[in-house]
């Protein structure tokens, strides 16, 4: 009865009227190309200040919810990551919309985001103290050996595994642009004071995936235009739902368990889940020509961090990912501060955020399966305009996040370098994945050997530590056992009567 008692401030009008603008702000935000979940929480924090805590802070993880979600519109229709999260959405999302599924491909999408969100949220209600606990075992060799097992993607992602090993060590020279993460020194900045924190990562993303694909419709500009396909369904077929359906519930539940671990974020959920949905695949072929798992894969994850990163934010008083880091500030503002005294000290204040979580998602299914077909029709846009409108969002999109005009120098120089890649068979997403992952990995490596005092057996003796480094060494093997196994098949002679 008591907890009925807190979810009651849920149910007034205006409470969930806040709720709905914050989420369809949210989703609005994160379909910009540049505009993020993390810019959109911080610009309205000041305006929750009056609010009650319950509506301010439920605003706050709509707009986080609405915004990680609505990075895959423009990741499905224009190859553009509206936010770093969608960025692997854009391997099968973007060749479904040019073969004229952009209505189905945005419906998956929605509803593997949704289904991925309820079920971090019902994790978040019920196990938040025990599972942030396991979160708090993490130190620099599990943060470092869990990094390591996330390059192995890069093996599976790449159809030749050398061009993609040469991707993936490329992204891990470029992310050591900038200080060293221990003595803070600068390195490889060449004088250039802007390349002193290194390569924003937001303009880099925009310059590798949108603007390179710019560069690739230009030369393709002299050439007649494809007919325009309207969008006649945005329902995906239970064929496809069942296609998805292992993809799908992977993908939830490694995103809610790489949301609980502090400082991973959506962004490399979404490439494990990516991953993991094409590793176990009858058919991996499929990924990256339009294929419904990678959708299914990737949304679902991204969206369960979103409520599985305020499991340690609200029991441990550690944020999760960038925008719960902000979100921190919210609570801050309320006078709360997050971590286990908040459990006995403002237990409505919890329930109150456990309801809000599960109401934005519900929100955003609504908002998102309405919009797909204002959203689609981005599509009847003439080729040549919409080539226009991506170079301008670019540019102001790179711009807008630190008013920094060494950043526009950023996203061009990705957009050479990612279309030059695509034009060679390299592989983009290995480099993504490498820029993400490279300073967790460099970072804590050097972190946890200084702990260890060099000692490399003391530093890989953890539990996790070795559970990581198993995985990543069957992660890397099984592609060659199952290699050698298929051969081996193919060789045995066939039995006839």
């Amino acid at each position: 009865m008591e907890t009925l008692s807190y979810l009651a401030p849920l149910a007034q009008l205006d409470v969930l009227w806040t709720i709905a603008l914050g989420t369809l702000g949210g989703l609005i935000i994160g379909a910009l190309p540049g505009l993020t979940a993390t810019m959109g929480v911080a610009l309205l924090i000041p305006m929750t200040f009056g609010m009650a805590p319950v509506m301010g802070l439920n605003m706050l993880i709509g707009i986080y919810i609405g915004g990680i979600y609505g990075g895959c519109v423009s990741s499905i229709l224009l190859r553009t990551p509206g936010t770093p999260a969608s960025a692997a959405t854009v391997l099968d999302g973007y060749p479904m919309a040019q073969k004229g599924h952009a209505g189905k491909a945005l419906g998956m999408a929605t509803i593997a985001s949704t289904i991925g969100g309820l079920i971090a949220a019902v994790v978040l209600a019920t196990l938040a103290p025990q599972l942030a606990g396991i979160a708090l075992e993490f130190g620099a060799p599990e943060y470092f050996a869990l990094a390591l097992f996330g390059l192995t993607i890069i093996a599976s992602l790449s159809g030749d595994i050398l061009k993609g090993a040469i991707s993936g060590l490329l992204g891990i020279l470029i992310s050591c642009v900038g200080a060293d993460p221990i003595s803070g020194i600068s390195r490889f900045t060449f004088g250039i004071q802007g390349f002193a924190s290194g390569f924003a990562f937001t303009p880099a993303l925009i310059g590798l995936f949108a603007l390179s694909e710019v560069f690739t419709q230009i030369e393709r500009l002299a050439s007649k235009e494809p007919p325009v396909t309207l969008v006649k369904n945005r329902w995906p077929s239970w064929a496809d739902m069942k296609e998805s359906r292992s993809a799908l519930i992977r993908g939830s539940f490694i995103g809610t368990l790489i949301g609980i671990i502090p400082g991973t974020g959506s962004g490399t959920a979404s490439w494990i889940a990516y991953n993991e949905a094409r590793r176990s695949s009858k058919t991996p072929e499929k990924f990256g020509t339009g294929h419904m798992p990678g959708i299914a894969a990737t949304e679902s994850a991204n969206n369960a961090v979103c409520a599985a990163a305020l499991i340690p934010l609200l029991a441990l008083g550690v944020p999760g990912d960038v925008v719960t880091a902000v979100l921190m500030g919210g609570l801050m503002i309320q006078g709360l501060a997050p971590g286990p005294m908040l459990f006995q000290t403002n237990p409505d204040v919890v329930v109150g955020i456990f309801g809000g979580t599960f109401i934005a998602t519900i929100f955003m299914f609504i908002f998102g399966m309405a919009l797909i077909p204002v959203f689609s029709k981005i599509l009847m846009v003439p080729r040549r305009m919409l080539t226009i409108s991506i170079v301008l969002f670019c540019f102001i999109g790179s711009f807008s996040i630190n008013l920094n005009p060494v950043d526009l120098y950023t996203m061009v120089g990705f957009g050479v370098l990612g279309w030059g890649m695509q034009k060679f068979g390299f592989s983009q997403a290995a480099l993504c994945i490498a820029l993400i992952l490279g300073p967790m990995l460099e970072a804590n490596l050097r972190r946890g050997l200084l702990q260890a005092g060099d000692n490399l057996t003391e530093f890989l003796s953890g539990p996790i530590t070795l559970l990581f480094l198993a995985l990543t060494v069957l992660s890397l093997g099984w592609p060659m056992v199952a290699k050698a196994l298929a051969r081996k098949s193919n060789a045995r002679p066939e039995i006839t009567e």
